[in-house]
């Protein structure tokens, strides 16, 4: 899962609206040639820290803000199919060429 914040306020206009965001962070060695940031990917065993509304403990929470395991990671070039939510199927995440880096 992603590091991620909500709220929901009242606009001036008296409405309700929800907002979010994903959290980014540095880079680790996968994602740093295609981008100089990269989300906040969760390892499974942590996830239920971050969601938990009892969890006040800001230090502990903000030690999960760190680049995932790059191990863990793979990169590779996709089509151009991936720039439109109008495509809707597997070929969007098809490699299209050689792996960046096969791990």
């Amino acid at each position: 899962g992603f590091a991620g914040l909500w709220v929901t306020w009242k606009s001036p206009e008296g409405d309700n609206v929800y907002s979010c965001t994903i959290i980014t962070t540095t880079p680790n060695e996968v994602m740093e040639p295609i981008h100089n940031r990269m989300p906040v990917i969760l390892p499974r065993e942590v996830e239920s820290v971050w969601l938990s509304s009892a969890n006040g403990d800001t230090a502990t929470l903000r030690e999960l803000l760190v680049p995932y395991a790059a191990e863990e990671m793979d990169a590779y070039e996709v089509s151009t199919l991936v720039n439109s939510p109008k495509n809707d199927m597997a070929d969007v995440i098809a490699r299209v060429g050689p792996a960046a880096r096969l791990l």
